[in-house]
């Protein structure tokens, strides 16, 4: 595999396991409520790495810069982003979620562009356009696609969770272009993020007893916690520094590919005329973006 492919390969496979993630929150919302999840997922990815920062050594990035991306990183993308998109998606279908978080792309490369000071090409311009106008055709319609009916409400805060944590993606990019290891970022940002969480965890246990719930909803916590808040991240924050954010912000237009497909075969959800051709300018999107 060629320098130039890695960062595009792996993006891809980050997108197949991130694209579980509205799945995934719907089954554990049959045993856990939507605070348990949110912050479960967190706690759990948290307890996880720090074992692993010390077994590594890994120390805090230095220098005032870089640690102020990592706390950003940290809030955006496993605190603020896990409560927002949680409620927001146990208020609407999982394939509307997944629909709606395929707008990160745009987000993250136009934060980029911001940093950067630099207009982005028209290419991408073009192909992000045509993505955007699937995304805001399918989120007009309304549809009902077999699960849970989507609203509007839910629909918005899943769109406000996706402008949060595309700011902790550039972050997170950004140090690793600062030479900040992919693994560090991602470890001590979720460690933060369990700190940051533990009150609400507290508040969670008094509120509503230890956590009582099935095989299949731990499942899905535990996938988030690992797969998607430690190992996406890795990926990603990696894939992102050493692809160029904008060119890499991309790949995620395809998470939404994948979630449809897990949706259906896991909740049951249904395709809808306004979901395929949804789904066909996205592809058409990132292919235009991706040209050189």
């Amino acid at each position: 595999m060629s320098g130039a492919r890695a960062p595009i390969v792996v993006a891809a496979l980050v997108m197949v396991v991130w694209g579980a993630s509205p799945a995934l929150t719907k089954i554990a919302g049959e045993d856990l409520t939507t605070l348990q999840i949110a912050v479960l997922r967190t706690v759990i990815a948290g307890l996880v790495a720090t074992p692993i920062l010390l077994v590594m050594r890994q120390a805090l990035p230095a220098g005032r810069r870089r640690r102020v991306l990592l706390l950003i990183s940290a809030v955006s993308g496993f605190v603020a982003f896990p409560l927002l998109f949680t409620i927001g998606q146990q208020n609407t279908s999982a394939m509307h979620g997944n629909m709606i978080l395929a707008a990160l792309p745009i987000c993250t490369g136009a934060y980029a562009a911001i940093l950067d000071r630099r207009r982005p090409t028209r290419a991408w311009l073009l192909g992000s356009g045509v993505a955007l106008a699937g995304e805001v055709a399918l989120v007009a319609s309304r549809t009902h696609s077999g699960g849970t009916q989507a609203t509007l409400a839910g629909d918005a805060l899943v769109a406000g969770s996706a402008l949060v944590v595309a700011v902790g993606y550039v972050a997170g990019a950004r140090l690793g272009q600062l030479g900040y290891h992919a693994l560090a970022a991602t470890y001590w940002g979720v460690a933060i993020g369990a700190v940051l969480m533990a009150p609400l965890f507290a508040g969670t246990i008094v509120a509503d007893g230890l956590p009582d719930a099935g095989p299949r909803a731990w499942g899905a916590v535990l996938w988030m916690a690992v797969m998607t808040s430690i190992v996406g991240y890795i990926g990603w924050y990696w894939a992102l520094s050493h692809g160029g954010i904008q060119r890499i912000a991309t790949i995620q237009f395809l998470q939404s590919i994948s979630g449809l497909v897990l949706a259906a075969w896991l909740l049951g959800e249904e395709f809808t005329v306004p979901l395929v051709i949804a789904s066909i300018a996205i592809l058409v999107g990132v292919t235009i973006t991706q040209r050189r």
